[in-house]
This record gives structure tokens, sequence and C-alpha cells, in this order.
């Protein structure tokens, strides 16, 4: 099979999904859609990845959890997102302390004050966790940094549909392509093509 084939279906998903949403109904169909993108990431990484870098490939298939199972419960979906921070973190491990913890922070208060939810708090913490271990850690920052905060990004902007953007076109038009881009750049920033 060729070395880039689980990306190129990724990239069909995940295209796929953010292009045709609007079109397809909410169901079974469309979760696949959008569960297909990262979940072919994940598989992209198990395969081109060695004993050090396989982590990533367990990040991305809490993520394509995440996706599928935010359609059907919030609470479900965040806690598969959270479990994949987790592993992040520790996959990138803890450089600079202070600087990580300062991410998570102000990631905790940023979350509540867009979504105007402080359950939303717990999550920002894992979120900013992990944007500041990715952004510090051994890989390049222009894939797995960038990719991080653009994931970080999408949250924002999902969390401000619920509160301070609820009604804008905004958050519609760019959660899903920040989020799926982001990781992609995460998966090649460790992996490659």
């Amino acid at each position: 099979m060729n070395r880039h084939a689980w990306l190129l279906v990724s990239l069909v998903f995940g295209i796929g999904y953010w292009a045709g949403a609007g079109l397809i109904p909410p169901g079974p169909w469309r979760i696949v859609l959008k569960g297909g993108g990262v979940a072919a990431l994940a598989v992209h990484a198990l395969i081109r990845s060695d004993a050090q870098t396989r982590p990533i490939a367990l990040v991305m298939a809490l993520g394509a959890l995440g996706d599928v199972l935010i359609e059907g419960s919030l609470v479900a979906g965040a806690l598969a997102f959270l479990a994949g921070h987790g592993v992040a973190c520790r996959f990138y491990g803890l450089r600079k302390p202070v600087i990580v913890a300062s991410c998570a922070v102000a990631l905790a208060v940023l979350a509540p004050l867009a979504s105007g939810n402080p359950a939303t708090a717990l999550y920002g913490l894992g979120l900013g966790a992990m944007l500041g271990c990715a952004w510090l850690s051994r890989f390049r920052r222009d894939l797995v940094g960038l990719g991080a905060a653009l994931f970080a990004v999408s949250d924002v902007l999902l969390f401000a549909r619920m509160g301070v953007l609820a009604g804008s076109p905004l958050p519609a038009l760019l959660v899903w392509p920040t989020y799926y881009f982001g990781q992609v750049l995460i998966t090649l920033g460790v992996v490659g093509v």
C-alpha cells in the first residue's frame, strides 16, 4: 500500500466533512465522515511511527473518538479529548513547567469566559497543558506547536459558539478546519508524511 494512502484518506474525510457537513443530514453517515478524518490520521501515525513516537497514534485515536462521541454527548466527547490531551502531555514531556502551567491556567480562564459555562474550565486546563507541552516539545514547533495552537483556537471558538459568539457564523466556518488541520500538522510533525 502507498505510504501516503492513510494520509490521503484522512484528507478526503476531513475536507469532505468540512465541505459537506451542511449537505449531509445528521446521522450515521455524517458521524462516519466526521470521525474518519482523524481516525485515518491515527492509522497513518501507527504505520509511520516507531516505538518512541507511537503514542501519537493513541492521541489521534482519542481525538477521533471525541469527534464521534461529541455528536451524541458534549461531555463524553470532551472526556475523550481530555484523555487525548493527557496522553499528549505525557508523550511530549513536561519542559519548563511554569510556561506549561501558564498556558493551562490561561485557557482554564478563557474557556469559561468564552462559553459562559464555568464547567469548561477543567477542559481548558487540559487543553492549555497540551498546548504548552506541544509548543515546548522536542518536535518541530512549526508543525506540532502550530497544530496544537490551531486545536486550541478551534476549541475556544467552539466555546465561544456556546457563549459570546452565539449566533455568529464565524465559529461554524472555522471550528472544523482549525481543529482538523491542527491534528494533521501535529501528526506530520511527529511521524512525517
